[in-house]
């Protein structure tokens, strides 16, 4: 059966996130950005360049990408492709391992084929909604943990990573507010005074342990949401840029084209 035009959406009856890259169609960035939630993304078809803390991984039909938590990622995808993507809050493995804060796993192991069938049998089996459908993606899921904790975890964390972790897992709860309030007037200084850090503080945090500096970050993320925004309504453009935090429709535009390679307007018009 042929799932490329299925979309599994984030899910509410589940204890994870599986659903289709929505980088589908191709000319499509996603910024530099970490989480807590380990993440795996398996190419099915076409092929997706994938930079974890700037090393390029480029993936081809039948591969993923493991991304730790905490761990610096962006993704460029050129060309249309189809791309599962699984998220598994840190805090499923909190419940069930006393040290899962320095969890940390391999990109891949003798086991590769094992946890690539797992993830597509999720899939399935959740487009096909047959009775019980439930308790078999549980099956799967829980075997797929399992297999992670066993085959894929690393055992010896050096105490540099786990620094980067502590750090990262304090620059989560900002990077959590800034994808809230992007839309508002969001200053270095103004932030850092939220969270009780001097603004040359904040700035060097960002810069060490994410590999960006804070402007660069905020612009991205608006970028992203004026592109969501661009695809799937029908707000002018220069509604979207005031909707995103743009000061006017010409600063998102500028954005937008040197990140999409052309201006909001063709974007919409060629897709």
């Amino acid at each position: 059966m042929d799932f490329r035009h299925e979309l599994v959406l984030p899910n509410e009856d589940l204890p994870f996130r599986l659903f289709v890259f929505e980088g589908k169609d191709g000319n499509y960035k996603v910024s530099k950005h970490w989480h807590r939630s380990i993440e795996i993304f398996l190419v099915l078809e076409g092929g997706i360049d994938f930079y974890i803390n700037s090393q390029l991984y480029r993936l081809a039909p039948g591969q993923f990408m493991l991304v730790n938590s905490n761990e610096v990622h962006s993704i460029d995808c050129p060309d249309p492709n189809f791309t599962l993507v699984l998220q598994i809050p840190r805090g499923l493995f909190e419940n069930y391992l006393f040290d899962a804060d320095s969890l940390l796993f391999q990109r891949s192991c003798q086991k590769d084929a094992v946890l690539v069938s797992l993830i597509r049998r999720m899939q399935e089996a959740y487009v096909q909604r047959q009775t019980g459908y439930l308790f078999q993606i549980l099956r799967d899921f829980y075997e797929l943990m399992y297999l992670l904790v066993s085959d894929y975890r690393i055992l010896e964390v050096d105490e540099e990573r786990r620094k980067q972790n502590k750090n990262l897992d304090r620059l989560s709860k900002i990077t959590s507010y800034i994808q809230v309030n992007y839309r508002e007037n969001l200053t270095l200084e103004g932030v850092a005074h939220i969270f009780g850090f001097s603004p040359a503080y904040l700035s060097k945090m960002f810069q060490k342990y994410a590999g960006i500096n804070y402007k660069a970050y905020l612009l991205d993320l608006r970028t992203e949401a004026g592109y969501r925004l661009l695809m799937n309504t029908e707000l002018a453009v220069g509604q979207i840029a005031m909707e995103c935090g743009f000061p006017d429709s010409r600063s998102f535009a500028k954005a937008f084209r040197q990140r999409y390679g052309m201006t909001p307007a063709e974007y919409r018009k060629n897709a």
